[in-house]
């Protein structure tokens, strides 16, 4: 199996050049933080018991290339659905089929004494680039119970960044960020979660991912706005916890994401791509192009 040293060393890697549209050596590079990609359910790979796919068709490779060229999306970072379980093994076959355009996050089970041997050689797996944790309530106690202590210090040691999304939990991440200054922590959606929406709890979500800012190790994703929008494009109403966030983080901290299966009936890819390349009056040129690219290659070390 080709290592992903190789992988970005040699032809694989160093063909993302020829991988990308033309147009995208003369134009700001843009990469999507997040989108799911998943297969049909079927008996030889079944959905984990009790959970459903976000559309009523598969989010397949083939499926999402055409909405990358529809939004001049150059590169996109794969997050498995908690559907696939711990499996990636479907973003790293986009990696290897379009070397360049695919990269994406693994997944660990964090209660699984096993997976103590598989992290340390995780990144080294071709198409690889970090893991990525959603701390829904059923795992939530992982946080705190002593179950997830284990991993932090093992990823930092083994260089491998950190998505994460949790309900209400961001704020025990600082002591994460403070005890691993190494470990790259990235904040999925802005620190919001869709029940932070119908609680109303939303801006007090924001100001915790905000003053996590404190910390060098730690960025956001400026992702799935239009999910979490009471309005029509361009989503106005998103646009002071956007400026929170870009006032905290600074544009080299910010990612930007589609998540374009958890609202995909709301935006075209090319409106998601638009609402910050040319709605939002107060990123300058630079700005851009850190957000929508550049910021996410640097934290993921994604050549």
């Amino acid at each position: 199996m080709v290592s992903r040293r190789h992988f970005i060393a040699t032809g694989l890697g160093a063909g993302i050049a020829l991988n990308l549209p033309a147009v995208a050596q003369s134009k700001r590079l843009i990469v999507d933080s997040q989108v799911h990609l998943w297969r049909a359910n079927t008996p030889d790979r079944p959905w984990v018991p009790g959970t459903g796919a976000q559309l009523p068709e598969p989010m397949t490779i083939e499926r999402v290339l055409p909405l990358m060229d529809q939004g001049g999306v150059d590169r996109i970072v794969v997050v498995p659905p908690s559907l696939e379980g711990i499996r990636y093994d479907y973003g790293q076959e986009a990696a290897r089929r379009y070397p360049g355009r695919f990269a994406t996050m693994g997944r660990v089970q964090l209660d699984d004494p096993a997976e103590k041997q598989r992290v340390p050689a995780m990144h080294a797996q071709p198409g690889l680039l970090g893991a990525r944790f959603f701390f829904q309530p059923a795992i939530a106690k992982w946080l705190t119970d002593g179950t997830a202590d284990w991993f932090w210090p093992m990823a930092e040691k083994a260089g491998l960044p950190v998505m994460f999304l949790s309900i209400g939990q961001t704020p025990l991440f600082a002591a994460i960020a403070e005890r691993h200054p190494q470990l790259p922590l990235i904040i999925d959606h802005i620190g919001v979660t869709i029940e932070s929406v119908k609680d109303g709890s939303m801006p007090a979500r924001v100001a915790e991912a905000a003053a996590l800012a404190k910390y060098p190790n730690v960025s956001v994703k400026l992702s799935s706005t239009p999910l979490y929008s009471a309005q029509e494009y361009p989503w106005r109403d998103m646009e002071p916890h956007i400026k929170r966030l870009y006032d905290a983080y600074g544009p080299q901290r910010c990612h930007w994401g589609s998540d374009i299966t958890n609202s995909f009936s709301r935006a075209t890819m090319r409106q998601r791509v638009t609402h910050f390349t040319e709605e939002l009056k107060f990123l300058s040129e630079d700005d851009k192009d850190w957000i929508m690219g550049r910021s996410l290659l640097q934290k993921l070390h994604w050549t």
